[in-house]
């Protein structure tokens, strides 16, 4: 850790209440940052801001990011009673199984109104303040918006729209000074993906799939999130970071040799 890189600035960090948005929220709170923890359950931002570490600013905030109103008067509230926003984290996501045949209309509605709609409303409400102040974003992608899994085609569809989202929102916005990057997760231990990493026969799958054997753990995406919006990677714009121990560097075949 860089010492307090974030002192004085203001984070938002959308899904905080649990996982890599809460500890991203930890991750920047510990830099000095204040940080609005943003998520659709009250209760659950309250105890993630409980446990946050001794002596940082975590403020728990109240709203659906597919929500138009909601998050925009969320980011113009923080910019006003802040006087100011630095990071927009865009972490809130969801996903449902299911291939095209298998995803009701409602079902998609809500996969793509939170993977996408939230980060096109939230980057939307939160770029002139960003500008302001040479500010940044920080969208959480996934390894399954960088290549398809087996009947998860609304979450892959999302998140791939995510990337490309990602990329125009850079070329748009790198000469105002807002840089815009993205980081891709493999699988990590949270308490949605209890079910998968308590399978041992799944895990076991994984383990041939990831070079490095194991699943991610919260911190190790939300270090790399800080680092992209960090002074370190002030030439950074654009990217797409692969947060996946490996899995990326293979062709997809399996193990051989």
């Amino acid at each position: 850790m860089d010492g307090k890189r974030f002192t004085g600035k203001v984070v938002i960090v959308t899904g905080a209440g649990s996982g890599i948005g809460a500890a991203t929220a930890y991750r920047f709170g510990r830099e000095g940052a204040t940080v609005i923890a943003v998520g659709r359950t009250e209760d659950k931002l309250k105890h993630a801001a409980a446990d946050a570490p001794a002596g940082s600013v975590i403020v728990p905030r109240v709203a659906d990011v597919s929500d138009e109103s909601a998050i925009t008067e969320l980011i113009a509230g923080v910019a006003e009673e802040y006087g100011r926003l630095d990071v927009l984290v865009n972490n809130a996501g969801m996903g449902l199984p299911g291939t095209v045949e298998q995803t009701g209309t409602a079902a998609w509605r809500q996969i793509q109104g939170v993977n996408i709609d939230g980060v096109f409303f939230a980057s939307r409400a939160a770029l002139p303040h960003l500008r302001r102040v040479g500010g940044c974003i920080v969208n959480v992608g996934s390894v399954s918006g960088l290549g398809a899994d087996w009947g998860l085609a609304a979450y892959n569809a999302a998140k791939g729209a995510l990337v490309n989202l990602t990329n125009a929102m850079a070329l748009d916005h790198g000469h105002e000074g807002v840089r815009v990057n993205a980081v891709h997760p493999s699988l990590t231990v949270t308490p949605i993906t209890v079910p998968v990493v308590e399978n041992e026969e799944l895990m076991a799958a994984f383990r041939q799939r990831i070079p490095m054997g194991r699943a991610a753990e919260p911190g190790e995406v939300a270090d790399v999130i800080a680092f992209l919006a960090g002074p370190d990677a002030r030439f950074v714009n654009g990217a797409h970071i692969p947060v996946d121990g490996g899995l990326s560097a293979s062709s997809g075949q399996p193990r051989m040799f």
